[in-house]
């Protein structure tokens, strides 16, 4: 059985051979995403796999049917590049990756401290031999509020997590989790803003999040407010956060994940003008801090998408559902 797997990082290759080895597969591999120009690649395949940089819509699935491929998946969490009403037009199979929250909550408590810690601005002096103390005095976070945004697999890690630093920790979603009950209270979304001293976004990107924090939200909160996101950008109208930066509005702001990020991360740009000018302008604050999408990047993690993805295809081709089916 021949499977095609695109956007291939070095760090998948491993997995990817024990398991071409166990089931016996031939693995097509390519670093570059599918498009209608790498499509070829997939002749005679019987399942693809892509990460997050391919644009799985309509005209694709299309093109992949007409192949006689019926079975796809993308081995990252995220599906908002996959048009999943086309895939099931078109009579093909979708899943998605599953791994540990435990590698993005660990990043997220991280972020919460660096910005606690004012580890940025005391970073840049130590490298520059500056070891002046003024304006890196810190907070600590057994006496801060903290409002998860999201109570599913991650956020209510984030919340074991910090259930050990003894914080106060507020919490809202549409649907209740009783485990997350027990280390927090949910509230309303206008309390959460409220109250909390640091936010972290834990919620999927759907038509009602889009721009959750945006100019109303931020005005709800603390002037000193902390901003998390290791979650999707477009949960942020991220014109209303750098307003509030410039402002002084909020106190600070902590992203693993930028609006229109495709292209620019996972990329080695060094020599490349970076065209997303909020990312451009946005990262130079002293009190923001920005890294590449990485919050999930684990080996464990790693080894668990690339399981799903090339597992999930062989259950399709058999006839069989797949845990991480989502068409």
């Amino acid at each position: 059985m021949k499977f095609a797997v695109y956007e291939v990082r070095e760090d998948e290759k491993k997995m990817l051979n024990t398991l071409a080895e166990r089931h016996h597969l031939e693995l097509a591999l390519t670093a570059g995403p599918l498009t209608p120009e790498t499509l070829s690649l997939a002749e005679g395949a019987q399942g693809i796999s892509t990460l997050g940089q391919s644009h799985m819509n309509r005209e694709m699935f299309k093109a992949v049917a007409e192949m006689g491929i019926h079975a796809y998946s993308t081995r990252c969490i995220g599906v908002n590049h996959v048009d999943l009403k086309a895939a099931k037009e078109f009579g093909v199979s979708v899943s998605n990756a599953s791994y540990s929250p435990h590698g993005v909550a660990d990043y997220t408590v991280m972020l919460m401290l660096m910005l606690l810690r004012r580890y940025k601005p005391a970073l840049w002096r130590q490298q520059v031999n500056d070891y002046s103390l003024g304006g890196l005095m810190g907070r600590e976070l057994c006496h801060m509020t903290v409002g998860v945004v999201g109570t599913g697999r991650i956020g209510l890690t984030v919340m074991q997590n910090l259930s050990g630093f003894g914080c106060e920790m507020l919490c809202y979603d549409v649907k209740e989790n009783p485990e997350a009950a027990k280390l927090g209270r949910y509230v309303s979304l206008t309390e959460l803003y409220n109250k909390s001293d640091i936010i972290t976004l834990h919620t999927p990107l759907l038509d009602s999040t889009r721009f959750m924090i945006g100019e109303e939200a931020i005005a709800q909160m603390k002037p000193d407010a902390l901003l998390v996101n290791c979650a999707r950008g477009e949960l942020m109208d991220i014109r209303a956060v750098i307003q509030a930066i410039e402002n002084e509005r909020i106190g600070g702001v902590a992203l693993d994940v930028f609006a229109d990020e495709d292209g620019i991360y996972h990329h080695d740009r060094r020599t490349d003008i970076i065209k997303n000018r909020d990312m451009a302008y946005l990262r130079q604050f002293p009190n923001v801090i920005m890294t590449q999408h990485m919050a999930f990047y684990t080996a464990e993690a790693v080894d668990s998408m690339v399981a799903c993805g090339i597992e999930s295809l062989l259950a399709f081709n058999e006839g069989k559902s797949y845990p991480c089916q989502i068409v």
